[in-house]
């Protein structure tokens, strides 16, 4: 619960952007989940800075959602403020082929910039969904192609006020995370190095990475995923599929029968029915193979009473 002061402090900087008692599962991609003390939507880093910076001295949690795919809403819902990163959508390239991105540029967007200027280095994201906040704080990547080979700088607003930028030397990328940020801080911007080449050989590489998308990943369906983390030397998916749980189902949710690292949405699906998807997922591997399972998905939001 978030007090009177602090509502009116969030209401005095955002104005209609902030809500209150909101839902937050409609803004994620499994589309489950209860509803956030607030959700701020800020239109600029300005804002932002001021936000991080309110929450910080009046000490409200903040969650940062950008484009939800890799989150999971609990059902008993969420405390303190979700701050929606999709107003922040300013996107160039300069002379030297850097992209500069804001942390609310989707993949689409990157994708389709990239073509247009005939610069490779990110098509692999074009079977990423999200927003470039979260590629960088997620280390986005597949298989030999990480967010992180690209990063020059990443900019973020600090719990003290400001913004820091740290330059790819104070930055360590691992394996779906990076290491370096300062605390409670929120990635707003970040600059990635590209190399000049051609639209058509962009093109080309963007349709491979689409193609395999369709062909292995249940995109047609409400869904999120990679819900696990690939375990060293395996393959959670397949772990999982070898445990004979491929297309199991709890409630409205069901392992997808198409990748088993995936949950998706059959109807009616609540987060609960999800969480229990990945503890049987997680207890049917560590029976079979004596390996533990950890979540990629961010789980967020009050535990069941």
């Amino acid at each position: 619960m978030i007090a009177d002061a602090a509502r009116r402090a969030l209401e005095a900087l955002l104005g209609e952007r902030v809500r209150f008692d909101a839902p937050v599962g409609r803004h994620t991609s499994l589309g489950v989940g209860g509803a956030a003390d607030a959700i701020a939507t800020p239109e600029s880093i300005a804002e932002v800075e001021a936000l991080v910076a309110l929450c910080a001295e009046q000490r409200i949690p903040l969650h940062v959602l950008g484009g939800g795919f890799n989150t999971l809403v609990r059902d008993a819902g969420v405390d303190g403020v979700v701050l929606r990163t999709q107003r922040l959508r300013q996107l160039e390239v300069d002379a030297d082929s850097v992209l500069n991105a804001q942390a609310g540029v989707s993949h689409s967007q990157v994708t389709r910039l990239t073509l247009e200027r005939g610069l490779a280095g990110l098509e692999f994201g074009a079977g990423i969904p999200g927003s470039v906040g979260g590629w960088v704080a997620m280390n986005a990547g597949i298989p030999g192609r990480e967010t992180g080979d690209r990063v020059l700088e990443i900019e973020v607003a600090t719990p003290r006020g400001g913004l820091q930028r740290i330059g790819r030397a104070g930055l360590r990328f691992v394996y779906r995370g990076v290491q370096g940020l300062p605390a409670g801080s929120v990635v707003v911007a970040a600059r990635f190095q590209l190399e000049p080449s051609t639209r058509e050989a962009v093109r080309a590489e963007v349709e491979r990475h689409l193609a395999h998308r369709r062909d292995t990943q249940p995109i047609d369906q409400p869904s999120f995923g990679s819900v696990f983390k690939n375990p060293p030397g395996e393959r959670a998916g397949q772990l999982i599929e070898l445990a004979g749980l491929k297309g199991l189902r709890c409630g409205g949710a069901e392992i997808s029968s198409v990748h088993a690292n995936f949950i998706v949405n059959v109807g009616a699906a609540r987060a609960a029915d999800a969480l229990e998807l990945m503890r049987r997922a997680q207890a049917a591997v560590r029976a079979q193979r004596g390996i533990e399972l950890e979540p990629e998905v961010r789980i967020v939001g009050r535990c069941e009473a």
